[in-house]
């Protein structure tokens, strides 16, 4: 098989003969499974004879590969370490060695050094089998029934088309996936055109570019989360310079496979969507990730906006283009929506709104026909909640029973703040003189 063309940014293969007489050592060992964490596809006798025949004998490659589907039928999950350590302790195999020399590849964007599987199980405080249990190699926890046994609390909220299903991670794989987001991913940078999730940026600055345009279209992107497959997610961490190995484990950290038992009462879209690993909505690395692997996308649409003197940015799954009165709206539309199918995204047609100067133009929740700013009738409802609240107590008001009502509040002012401070001094105001406790 080829090799990929990202490979060989990382290879370079040198090849010189080297007779060998007696059992495979140690350094044969690691050549032939080195040249296997060159290959994705999978564990097989074909995918290992492949592999092993760029560094022995094709006739003896598929020799050595039988011996080791006899004695592994199944993938370990660290298979590059695991191969050298079964291949030294083969029976003496007379054969005829091509070396390969591979290259040293330095991590990038700041990510630290994972050499290895032992390694990343450090850094993740984990042991290697709790590694193996957490990124759920075999996928036993997508067919377990019992509620204990599963990574994730599942949840469904409803939207204004369907719902939203929320898979929240336990305590102990939450904390692996933020030390992922902070040691791994946190250099790792996203598309200028990208707001949502990341840092010094807001909802106000997904906006801002737009206010005042006389046309502004806003797109939304179906299923963001559910469409980033691990294949996707696992070329991000290949790209920040890990290992086949590495990337694999880590991509499947991120990832999980909804179990059968809250597919149920789904549409067929969305079961088959969840059925297969992707980026769990609810999950602390998911919002990084999913920016990360929509950088071809904000690359293309950008590019496609300066063509056409428009602007462009992205906050989550909401796309926002703006630009003059003469913008052929239905091109521009047909045109999005071809890139994000291209680029393994689906438009939802039915939520695109263009607004012009006379209409109300809203992105992410605030009006931009001047400045970035919330509602009107938004501010007004937060100053009648604080209102009643200060006059009947706090817990009359908190009718959809949120756990901590305070922190909802106060999120609610730091919203409509961030584009007004004047209004946030004044709801600011009136929340001090609030009974949070009664």
């Amino acid at each position: 098989m080829p090799r990929s063309t990202a490979d060989e940014g990382f290879w370079s293969p040198r090849h010189r003969r080297i007779p060998m007489s007696r059992a495979i050592g140690l350094e044969l060992a690691a050549r032939l499974a080195r040249s296997f964490g060159l290959l994705d596809d999978g564990w097989g006798l074909s995918t290992l004879a492949e592999a092993f025949a760029d560094v022995v004998e094709p006739d003896r490659a598929q020799d050595i590969a039988g011996r080791v589907i006899e004695l592994m039928p199944v993938e370990p999950v660290d298979p590059v370490n695991t191969l050298r350590r079964v291949l030294v302790d083969l029976p003496k195999l007379p054969t005829t060695v091509v070396a390969l020399d591979p290259a040293v590849v330095p991590t990038r964007f700041g990510a630290v050094e994972i050499p290895d599987l032992a390694a990343l199980a450090l850094l993740l405080n984990v042991t290697p089998t709790e590694l193996e249990w957490f990124a759920d190699r075999g996928g036993w926890l997508r067919r377990a029934w019992s509620q204990p046994l599963s990574h994730y609390r599942y949840q469904r909220l409803p939207k204004a088309t369907g719902v939203r299903v929320v898979e929240a991670p336990k305590v102990r794989l939450r904390e692996i996936q933020r030390r992922i987001l902070r040691r791994i991913l946190a250099g790792v940078p996203a598309h200028p055109a990208c707001h949502g999730f990341e840092k010094v940026c807001s909802a106000a600055t997904f906006a801002s570019p737009h206010a005042g345009s006389t046309l502004v279209i806003r797109q939304d992107l179906r299923d963001f989360f559910p469409t980033i497959t691990v294949a996707r997610v696992r070329a991000v961490f290949t790209a920040c310079g890990y290992s086949p190995a590495v990337a694999r484990v880590l991509a499947e950290l991120c990832t999980t496979a909804t179990p059968v038992a809250q597919l149920r009462g789904l549409d067929y879209s969305q079961r088959t969507l969840l059925a297969t690993r992707h980026l769990p909505q609810g999950a602390p690395t998911s919002p990084r990730l999913a920016n990360l692997v929509a950088h071809g996308l904000d690359r293309r649409l950008t590019g496609y906006a300066l063509r056409h003197g428009l602007t462009y940015t992205r906050y989550a799954d909401d796309l926002a283009f703006s630009g003059t009165a003469g913008l052929d709206t239905g091109r521009l539309i047909w045109t999005v929506t071809e890139i994000a199918r291209d680029e393994g995204f689906a438009v939802h047609t039915g939520k695109t709104l263009v607004r012009r100067a006379h209409q109300r133009q809203v992105l992410a929740g605030l009006v931009v026909n001047d400045s970035p700013a919330a509602p009107r009738d938004r501010y007004d409802a937060v100053r009648a909640l604080l209102h009643n609240c200060a006059r009947t107590g706090a817990s009359t008001q908190n009718i959809d029973e949120h756990n901590d009502f305070r922190a909802h509040v106060y999120g609610l002012i730091s919203w409509i703040g961030e584009t007004s401070p004047h209004r946030r001094d004044k709801l600011l105001a009136m929340a001090d003189r609030v009974d949070w406790t009664s």
